[in-house]
Parts: structure tokens; sequence; C-alpha cells
């Protein structure tokens, strides 16, 4: 047993939970919690962010890139406030963090005190665990709790702290109870559901994976049984990887941010595998399509759409017991016909990069990007057209990783995402892709990478408009109001940041940059780079819906899809599979 301040013993019980660095900005409300930081700032890292939003959201990052707790805090009233969108953010992708929110002292409380408000009830519907100290002693153990319940729960825990009671000194013994936080779950099925699904697999015509982020981990066994039974797989987009992208049996994802051949072998399909997801967009499926979902939530199963066969428990565990089925089917046309809409897609995509006489198009960027990426690069995707881009051509088939926010899709996640990439992952090349509109909410903390050497390559495709909801106006037939945008010389700010600034207009522009970039990463360059990419303002290809099938669609309605979207040499799933 040892005396210390409370707030140190606060930062014990972080290291104690393997956290190596922690995102906030200090007041008075919170600063002798951030003392007791000082006094264990040779293990863990202060990251002084600009805004604490920018914190939340590197937090919550940093638990989807290493599915260890992502820690930030904030102030009483504005500090707290600020951190909502990372920690909603969290909650939505079920990814464990931690938030510290300061709180007027004890003595003050409940007299209407400078900034005082009573915060707990603000998050009431977004934490898991939230709770306020009542005294100095009780920090390190409610801190303690908070974690663990995190990690139960897969979602943000809050503690808020009275600042005085941070200061105070108490005795503190460091906890027995081992810091346990990946569960270890294996699941036993029953041998008949197992049996009932490899025949429905092998009595389906177009049967398919549905692969969600539960399958992380889970590469190996999710291509063995894409091959073993001849499945085309599609993800989730938060779950693009767990599949090999350049697998030909990938498809890639359904929906807006998805692919052609994601939505016509999803839509041919009459058995869909769901595993490990709680996809939103499964309500979708046309009609009598059979559909067998497994996932270890049991409130998750059919909650998107009914389902003919609910099977509780792990996805890589179900995978390994199809693979031990003595059977095996031969490559079907079905797939055949899948493999070559991918080729068609991905020629498509190619060919729309090598063509920037008309300015330069975005799809050139994210090929240049994966041209001068590595096998073990991060990739952090904000939200917009940046995130359509990039999902359909990053490559996700080594040991990359990305993250993006997925189900609570909030604009300026892209830099912070690096922030979180660099420090996680210090040794690995980050690159991330944002849109002029998100970056610009967040770019204050392009001062962070610098003051902290993080060598993140931020990439901005500046088309000066909202791209994302002028597709949507377009749609409705609404006037373009208020989505232009103000263009800037963001390689210019970056420079007067104290970063590298690129700009690029063209091929010619892009490739230099990038060059260089590598020439910069090989001289172990510490500031981090800023390639200010002016794209076309071109709205990117609707996949949620694609009227491209001659049995099901009149020729002008495909001839006018195809004209809205350049589309050319992509013939219909249904047509490549009549001529096999």
């Amino acid at each position: 047993m040892a005396k210390m301040k409370a707030g140190q013993a606060l930062a014990k019980v972080l290291e104690s939970w393997q956290v190596d660095h922690i995102y906030g900005i200090t007041a008075d409300s919170i600063n002798n919690t951030v003392d007791g930081l000082y006094q264990e700032k040779d293990k863990i890292k202060y990251i002084q962010v600009r805004h604490e939003e920018v914190g939340s959201l590197a937090a919550s990052a940093d638990a989807k890139l290493t599915g260890k707790i992502g820690v930030s805090f904030g102030s009483a009233g504005p500090g707290a406030t600020h951190l909502f969108n990372g920690l909603y953010d969290a909650k939505m992708d079920h990814a464990p963090v931690l938030a510290i929110v300061g709180q007027s002292a004890t003595g003050v409380m409940n007299t209407s005190f400078f900034q005082e408000m009573n915060q707990d009830p603000m998050f009431v519907d977004v934490a898991v665990f939230h709770e306020q100290v009542v005294s100095a002693h009780q920090i390190p153990y409610v801190v303690d709790q908070a974690i663990r319940a995190a990690y139960a729960h897969k979602g943000p825990a809050v503690v808020i702290i009275p600042d005085d009671l941070s200061g105070q000194e108490i005795e503190f013994t460091e906890f027995k109870t081992a810091p346990i936080y990946k569960e270890q779950m294996h699941t036993k099925f029953d041998e008949k559901t197992i049996d009932h699904v490899v025949s429905a697999i092998q009595s389906a015509k177009h049967p398919v994976v549905w692969a969600g982020v539960g399958l992380k981990g889970a590469t190996k066994e999710l291509v063995a049984v894409s091959e073993k039974f001849s499945l085309p797989v599609l993800s989730t987009v938060p779950a693009t990887g767990v599949m090999p992208t350049d697998h030909p049996n990938f498809m890639g994802s359904r929906g807006r941010l998805g692919t052609k051949p994601g939505f016509e072998v999803s839509q041919m399909a009459d058995l869909v595998i769901s595993v490990g997801t709680n996809y939103p967009f499964l309500r979708f499926l046309p009609e009598g399509v059979k559909v067998i979902q497994v996932n270890n939530n049991a409130a998750d199963i059919g909650k998107q759409r009914d389902v003919d066969l609910a099977i509780l428990g792990d996805g890589q565990d179900f995978l390994k017991e199809l693979l031990k089925r003595d059977v095996t089917i031969e490559t079907t046309n079905f797939l055949k016909a899948a493999r070559l809409d991918k080729q068609n897609w991905d020629k498509w995509l190619d060919t729309l990069a090598s063509d920037d006489s008309k300015g330069l198009p975005a799809e050139a960027v994210m090929k240049t990007i994966k041209a001068h990426s590595t096998d073990d690069t991060i990739f952090g995707a904000d939200v917009g057209n940046n995130t359509e881009w990039a999902i359909r051509q990053i490559p996700l088939n080594k040991n990359q990783k990305f993250t993006l926010s997925s189900w609570f899709a909030t604009m300026g996640y892209g830099l912070p995402s690096g922030i979180a990439g660099k420090l996680s992952f210090p040794d690995r090349q980050v690159v991330t892709i944002s849109g002029d509109g998100g970056f610009a909410m967040v770019m204050q903390d392009l001062l962070t990478e610098v003051k902290y050497q993080l060598p993140v390559v931020n990439v901005i495709l500046e088309n000066k408009v909202f791209g994302f909801i002028q597709h949507e106006k377009i749609a409705a037939k609404q006037a373009p109001y208020g989505i232009d945008l103000l263009g800037a010389n963001w390689a210019g700010v970056a420079e007067d940041m104290g970063a590298i600034g690129f700009t690029v207009t063209d091929q010619k522009s892009l490739d230099a940059a990038f060059d260089k970039i590598d020439e910069l990463q090989k001289a172990g360059n510490t500031k981090p780079i800023v390639v200010d990419a002016k794209v076309k303002n071109v709205d990117p290809i609707d996949t949620s819906f694609i009227p491209m099938d001659p049995d099901q669609f009149d020729q002008d309605t495909i001839d006018n899809y195809k004209k809205t979207y350049n589309v050319f040499d992509q013939p219909a799933l249904s047509e490549i599979l009549k001529n096999l």
C-alpha cells in the first residue's frame, strides 16, 4: 500500500489496462487529474488535442484498430459536451472507450458555480457505464469498473470526477483482479444445425456469405469456406478486409458504398448466410431469399430481417464447424459469373482512374494511394464520397487495417483516426482519406500531428461540395442549395502549421507527390503530410440500386443509368451467367 494523490492512482489503473496514451485538454475542473497523469508521464503519454471531439474520435479509432480500450478526457461543461461525437461513434460501432470528465470541486457543487452542470444525466443514452465519484478513494475503483464495463458491453464508459477529489491523497494498493479484456468465447454448435446449413448450401442455386466485423481474425476460415463451398463473399463496409479484397470470390459490399458485383450477386441470391453482423440493409434483399444468421448477440438476430435459421454463437467457430464437413462443391457457374462481374468492375475503375483529361478523377488518387501503400498500411476514412471511392479501391488484402465511422457516420473522423493509427502503430504507414468538408471540421488538429511528430499522410479530396449530399439532392430533384464549399489552399495551410503540403491537379503531379512522400518516409520523416488533391466534382456511381439487368428493366432505363454514371464494358450478371 502506498500513499499518493488519487489522480496518480487513476493513472496507475490505466497503466494496468495497458493504456499508453490518452487524449484531452486540461482545464481548471480537471487539473488535478491531469497532474496525476504528469506523475506517470513516463508510462502514459498525454496527447494534447486542440478540440476534445478529436480526442474522443481518436480514442474510438484506437479501440477499433487495436481491440483495446481508447481513453480521452474533457473538463466540466464545454469539455464534456465536446466529447459526445466520439462517444456516440464508439457506441454505434461497439468500441470500448473510457471518457474521464471533470466536474467542479465538491465545495461549490450545487451552487450554480462557473461551468457547473449536472453532467451525469447527459451520458445516460450514450454510455454503458456512467458514475460520478463522491470520494477520493473511490476514483481508482470506479475507473477500473468503468473499463471492465466498457469491455464487457463493447461501448463507452464515463467517469465524472470533481477536481478536488482527484487532488486528495489516498492509500492505494494495485488491484489483484486481472485486467482481462479479451473474452475467449468458443461455441459448441448442435450437429444437426450445421448439417442443416450444409444442406441449404447444397440445395441453393445462388448461395452467398455476408461477412461482418464479427469475423475479424477469421480471414483464413472465411477464405476456406468460400472456396470449399463455392460461395461468393460480400462484407459490410466496416468489415472490409475480413476477406482479402483481391480474392476472386470477394464481391465487395452492397449499398451506396458498394460495388456492382456486390449488388448483383446479393440481388440474385436465393440463400444468404449472414455471419457476425447486424447489417441494417439486409432488409432490402428481395422477398423470398432464405436467410441464415449467425451472431453472438441474440438481440441482433432477426433485428434487420426475419430469418429462416437463427444460430447463436461465434462466427469464427461456426466457419470452423463448416470446414469439418466432408463436403466440397465444385466451382459453380454462379461463382464463375460473379468472378467475371468483379473483374469487369475492377477494370472499369482502373479505366476511370487513367483519364485525367477533364480533371483529376478521385479514382486516380485511390489507385495511386494503393500503388504506394504497404502490406501493413493503416487506412482511416472520413465520411462522404471519399468513403465510397476509398472502400472500392484501397488494398485490404495482407496485414492492412482500416477504420471509419460506420453506423454513426460522423464527418471529421479521418484526421483523428490517423492520429490514433500512428500512436497505436508507430512503425506502420498511416494514410487518411477525407473530403474537404470533413477535413475542415477538424483541421486544427493537424497541429497535434505536428506537435507529436506523427508523419501521417492526410489525403484531402477537394471538390468544393458536400458530394454525398449533392447526390441526395440530385436524386430528390432538389436545388443544389447549401452544399457548395469554399475551397482553400490546403497544402499551404499545412505548411503554415508546420506540416508538409503537396497540391496535385493531374496524374503527373499526383505521381510526383507520392514519389516524394516515399522518399521522405524512407529518410525517416517525422512531419505530417497533406496531399491536397483537387479532384473533379463527379457524382460517384450509386450502387444501392443498379437497373442493368435486361430481364428486369427496359433498355431506356438501362441506358439512362449507364449514361448517368459513365458505365461501359460491364454486362449485367445475368447476361454473364447466360453466356457461361
